[in-house]
């Protein structure tokens, strides 16, 4: 059985994991309510996407 003969220091822990990190969320803005959001999603705002309406603002709010 594999036993490590020594302890993992702290920072060469934190070099193998330094690709986790959580990446800035790109968002650009929405044509219609110029609110912003994910880019090629439907509008959490105004329910809309390419210029269609998909959701009714009543059915999300």
């Amino acid at each position: 059985m594999a036993v490590p003969k020594r302890k993992t220091s702290r920072s060469r822990r934190g070099n193998r994991r330094s690709h986790n990190g959580l990446s800035i969320l790109n968002l650009s803005i929405c044509p219609q309510c110029k609110e912003p959001k994910a880019p090629h999603r439907i509008c959490p705002h105004c329910g809309a996407y390419r210029g269609k309406v998909f959701i009714k603002k009543e059915d999300f709010k």
